[in-house]
């Protein structure tokens, strides 16, 4: 019985010696096996089934393909599978005094594999079948295969899986229409690049991968991006998402909850707005949105602080000269428990009020003076250098300009007026 992953050995004694280990793991292969002393003589005949060797734990590796041998029987102090379904576990062992610490395995071997351990370690018979340990061969390594890279359809695998330790898949070029099932079950993929290919549409499970930090959709035929993937553990891993030259109109309101988003390329799409809470992407520091159909930029956008900002080509419209005014006094009842809601951030959710008024929290426009409003403001329009918000700046047209118009919201007549400086 084997399983593939890597390894990190430490040892307990480390910290008394004032050692630090080295904290990364080494591809291995893990070989359950029946290992009896030379001088053991054989079973008899009619005797207890499978004699009286018990299961061994060999540690092979690339330098050591002849393994390192483990004790299991009544030598297991404690098992910590807390992350055994992101294919991490570590067994301690009594003696030697160490930690066998793996990752990057496949979910469902490893359980097996575990199960077959804490069998060996109460000394039962393990179901699987124990041969006498043979050293690993140079092949049984190249199932680590972390990177693979397919740029036509010819090579496009139609019978076998993915390896599932890639970390990096590139599949472009190859007419996909639809994301692959098969790569939603690579659990350890941090790359994946579809570009050049027909999909329209991404699966929420996209979201499952929750190691992915890199997402290249450029040039497909998507239409939108899901809240359900805005909402999804990308939250906490997307660094880098490419979702240009795609049919896409408008990002949810939702998708600015992507905050470890660093590098975001939107060129070549249809969009005609960005999300008005753009400023919660604090750490995007490279913004790509050239050739869309942007009037304005929302008014957040100035609490940006970005490295590189390209939004040429878009048709941006001059500020109006009179705003947009929207104020109804006394409030509504529904404007009024709005604005009490999120200004003292009470928690709310389908599960407590009705879908409808969820998105009216969600899409709720930011004051100038932090404040919230939902359909009573004053809109105004002002023109931003958009040096104030990144160190470089492609010109937005070819007349040299780097200004750009930036819609505000004003929750009440007094944050307009102390406010109208800005729009003059």
């Amino acid at each position: 019985m084997k399983l593939h992953c890597e390894v990190e050995v430490i040892s307990r004694h480390l910290p008394a010696l004032g050692l630090r280990n080295r904290g990364k793991g080494v591809r291995a292969v893990l070989s359950l096996c029946q290992q009896a002393p030379r001088t053991e003589p054989r079973p008899r005949a009619g005797g207890e089934r499978g004699g009286r060797h018990h299961a061994c734990l060999f540690i092979s590796t690339l330098k050591d393909k002849l393994g390192t041998r483990y004790e299991l029987k009544e030598n297991i102090e404690q098992f910590f599978t807390k992350f055994v379904d992101e294919g991490k576990a570590t067994v301690r062992l009594k003696e030697p005094p160490v930690d066998i610490c793996l990752s990057k395995a496949n979910s469902s071997s490893l359980k097996g594999f575990l199960s077959a351990v804490r069998l060996a370690h109460r000394g039962c018979d393990v179901e699987a079948p124990l041969l006498t340990f043979t050293p690993v061969k140079t092949s049984e390594f190249e199932k680590f295969k972390t990177k693979m890279v397919i740029t036509s359809k010819k090579d496009y695998p139609l019978s076998k899986n993915f390896p599932y330790s890639l970390e990096h898949l590139q599949t472009s070029y190859c007419g996909l229409a639809r994301v692959d099932i098969r790569m939603l079950s690579l659990k350890n993929l941090r790359k994946l690049d579809l570009s050049h290919n027909h999909i329209k549409k991404l699966p929420a499970t996209i979201g499952d991968l929750i190691h992915l930090q890199e997402l290249n959709l450029n040039d497909n035929h998507l239409e939108s991006f899901s809240v359900a993937l805005c909402q999804s553990t990308l939250q906490k891993s997307l660094r880098s998402l490419d979702l240009s030259k795609n049919k896409i109109k408008a990002l949810p309101v939702q998708f600015c909850q992507l905050q470890e988003l660093t590098d975001l390329k939107l060129d070549d799409n249809e969009l005609i707005r960005l999300p008005f809470k753009m400023g919660q992407l604090t750490n995007l520091r490279f913004l790509s949105a050239a050739r869309n159909k942007l009037p304005f930029l929302p008014s957040e956008f100035k609490n940006l602080s970005l490295e590189y900002l390209d939004l040429f080509g878009n048709i941006f419209e001059q500020p109006e000269v009179l705003p947009v005014i929207k104020l109804q006094m006394p409030l509504t009842l529904l404007e009024s428990s709005a604005r009490t809601v999120l200004y003292n951030r009470i928690p709310y959710g389908s599960h407590i009020i009705p879908f409808h008024l969820c998105q009216d929290l969600d899409t709720a426009k930011t004051c100038v003076c932090g404040r919230f409003c939902l359909s009573c403001f004053i809109q105004g329009t002002t023109t931003m250098n958009l040096h104030s918000v990144a160190h470089t700046v492609v010109l937005v047209d070819n007349m040299g300009g780097t200004e750009a118009p930036v819609v505000s919201y004003f929750c009440s007549l007094t944050c307009y007026v102390n406010s109208c400086d800005m729009l003059m």
